[in-house]
């Protein structure tokens, strides 16, 4: 599964064509396109914005599978809404996406049995669906649960797989244990961008660096399907443009994102969401260059 980046005009608004053409690409390179994660913009855009970003992507994907990030908009300390929870997981539904149940303040804030039954109501209410542990780093409303807690919402039915984003390898490898353990058919999406190798341990991956190159990624799976060493240079290769531009502050990797997506010719615009971190225009060298050392696989 990869994340698909939102482009932006440089007027400000969001380019929803130029996204119908990522997730055409995303889906024809045989991956699954996830919109209003994080690489999305999901926490900043509005309610009316996510739902046209949904309609934009459905049409795309066509009948292939979709993924979404269900947002609940509310701020530290909130008590968790499951009103609000209830929406966001419909709407993600009623445009045939699997619900990804993004990290929300209410849902930090409950205990970890709380936090089981929230996932186990939510499992109530579709038939399929994709848990998230989201480090601080990427947002003030992650939370990494213990092992205890991970392994109860691996089991509640519904629930698919879980996205895993500490960017730390020991937890992710813990969680594979307790999946080939309990529930082998359990995905974990690993969301570490800075060691995307987690794949060859076992992982799946929901990650916002394929976003980058959704191309690069299919072929470096395929050479791994096949046991092709090439896997492990092109590995090479996109990690170092993931340790570049997931380096702190890591929300800024979009801008980055939109930096190499803009310098590949894929979108008009290097332009982020207005209320985005950025980076400097020193990144564009670092970034081209990377592109060359990436060109010879392409």
């Amino acid at each position: 599964m990869s994340a698909v980046l939102l482009p932006f005009t440089d007027e400000g608004s969001p380019d929803l064509a130029t996204l119908g053409r990522l997730v055409e690409r995303t889906v024809g390179h045989g991956l699954v396109p996830a919109v209003n994660m994080d690489t999305g913009y999901g926490n900043l855009l509005t309610p009316e914005q996510r739902r046209s970003v949904l309609e934009v992507a459905r049409t795309a994907a066509g009948d292939a599978m979709l993924v979404a990030g269900a947002w609940v908009d509310d701020r530290p300390g909130a008590p968790w809404d499951r009103d609000a929870q209830a929406r966001a997981i419909d709407e993600v539904l009623t445009f045939g996406a699997v619900p990804v149940s993004f990290p929300n303040h209410g849902l930090k804030g409950l205990g970890n049995d709380a936090l089981v039954d929230a996932h186990r109501w939510i499992g109530e209410r579709c038939d399929r669906f994709i848990a998230f542990e989201l480090g601080e780093v990427f947002s003030p409303a992650g939370r990494i649960w213990d092992l205890d807690t991970y392994r109860a919402i691996m089991a509640v039915p519904a629930c698919i797989g879980a996205k895993h984003s500490s960017l730390h390898r020991a937890p992710e490898w813990d969680r594979l244990r307790a999946r080939d353990a309990e529930r082998p058919g359990f995905l974990v999406l690993t969301g570490n961008d800075l060691a995307i190798d987690m794949v060859v341990y076992g992982s799946d991956y929901l990650l916002g660096l394929s976003a980058f190159a959704p191309d690069l990624f299919a072929r470096r799976d395929a050479a791994w399907a096949a046991g092709d060493p090439e896997f492990h240079e092109l590995n090479d290769d996109l990690q170092a443009l993931g340790s570049f531009s997931f380096r702190a502050p890591v929300p800024a990797y979009k801008h980055d994102a939109a930096r190499f997506l803009h310098l590949r010719g894929w979108i008009p615009s290097s332009a982020v969401h207005p209320a985005a971190p950025t980076r400097p225009d020193a990144d564009d060298a670092v970034l081209g260059a990377l592109l060359t050392r990436l060109e010879r696989w392409a």
